[in-house]
Parts: structure tokens; sequence; C-alpha cells
């Protein structure tokens, strides 16, 4: 199936994105609801149809449906638990994961837009320690199926994520402690050269890299298998 239903962003959805971080408040959303739907929802949406037959083929369980709360973010902030009481996002994103609650620790695709980059790969919002504490089990026992998955993290896709400040093992490989000392981590490649947002090659190029990550992604599958099972027993 060909990428065709997807045109590209505009100039005028990452000024909307721009502008809503001085101008936010209900009253000026409204009056550019326009611009937010013609320019960044509608594009969105467009971009999740042109990609979800690819991404299917990666997880036949994937949401892909083209809607908020689904497979889009919502531009409405949750404020009740932030210090940061602003009311819209400046940010916008797709997904592609397995329907969850605990989708915040569970592997996920993703393609976030802000003004000043784009950035899109796979990896986890926020793993929890029982996540990590099995990645690391399974990179141990497996070590050749861990190479496998960890040789897809190739240019223009790097890793990311938070380190623990002293290493879990001493003198550790350096190639196995690039991984095993993270407390959560993604994959991705992030790029502020936001031209290359209006162009409907977008959508190849994401498609690309998503599947380039597919042998990781089916690794981080298996961790959420091994989840279910205490780590003494596995």
């Amino acid at each position: 199936m060909q990428l065709s239903s997807f045109h590209g962003f505009t100039p005028a959805g990452l000024g909307f994105l721009q502008q809503i971080v001085t101008e936010n408040s209900k009253e000026w959303f409204e009056s550019h609801r326009g611009i937010y739907n013609e320019n960044l929802l509608m594009p969105f949406r467009a971009l999740v149809e042109s990609l979800a037959p690819a991404m299917l083929k990666i997880d036949d369980r994937f949401e892909t449906r083209p809607a908020i709360g689904k497979t889009l973010s919502r531009i409405y902030r949750d404020t009740r638990f932030s210090n940061d009481k602003s009311l819209f996002r400046s940010r916008m994103w797709l997904s592609f994961k397995r329907p969850s609650k605990e989708w915040t620790d569970a592997p996920v695709y993703f393609f976030e837009l802000s003004p000043e980059c784009f950035r899109y790969g796979l990896g986890y919002y926020s793993a929890s320690k029982a996540t990590m504490d099995r990645f690391r089990h399974l990179m141990l026992r497996q070590p050749e199926e861990f190479a496998k998955a960890a040789a897809c993290c190739r240019a223009p896709l790097v890793l990311e994520g938070d380190r623990y400040k002293r290493p879990l093992i001493k003198d550790q490989d350096p190639r196995l402690a690039a991984w095993y000392n993270l407390k959560s981590f993604a994959v991705m490649a992030t790029d502020t050269a936001v031209e290359s947002l209006f162009s409907p090659e977008l959508a190849p190029r994401l498609q690309r890299a998503f599947q380039q990550l597919e042998p990781l992604y089916h690794l981080l599958m298996r961790v959420e298998i091994m989840k279910q099972i205490p780590l003494e027993d596995l």
C-alpha cells in the first residue's frame, strides 16, 4: 500500500504550536481551532492511516484508529497534579502500541513534533524497575538474541535514557553496559530540520525507521511476557 494520504504538515501548524506557548487560553484556542483541526489534527490522522498497514505487519494487535486517545495525543493538558497549569500542550504526537491501561510501562512506537524539532522511535514512556529487571535478565541469559535486536539500533536512531550513576555490574562489556545501566530508554532520532515535516516523504521515512526497529520491538514484547512470571522463577 502506498503512503499517499499524508501530504505533510504545514508552517501554519507549527506556528500554532509556537503561539500556544504564550497564548495559552481557551479563548485563543477556540478562535484558532480551525488552524488546529486543518493543519495539525487532519495531517496527524492521515499520517496514522498511512503508517497503519505497515505497523500491523509488525504487530497485528496494535491500536491503529486515527483518533485522539487511541493513537493521537490530546492537545489539552491534565493540570490536576502538575505545577504547570498551562491548559494546552505545545507539542503533539502519535503512537502505535497495544491497548493497555499500563501503556507507560510497555514498548511504544512514537512520532512527536514541536515548533523546534521532531523525533521518532521506539521505547518506553517510563519503564518500571520490574520491567527493566527482566530486560536485564534477558540480556544476560540470551546475549545472542539481545545482540541481534540491538544491532537494529543504528543511525539515525540512537539509544537515549537516564542511567544509574554507579554501574550495576562492575567491569561490564561497554556494549552491554550502555543498555544494562538504563532506568528506562528509547531508541530514537531527533531532527531540527523542521522543513522536512512539510513533505509527504515524512511518512515513508517513519515507516523505514519503525521497520528497522522491529527486532527490538519483538525482544521487548518477550520482556512483556516475562513480566507475568516472578523474577526468581525465570
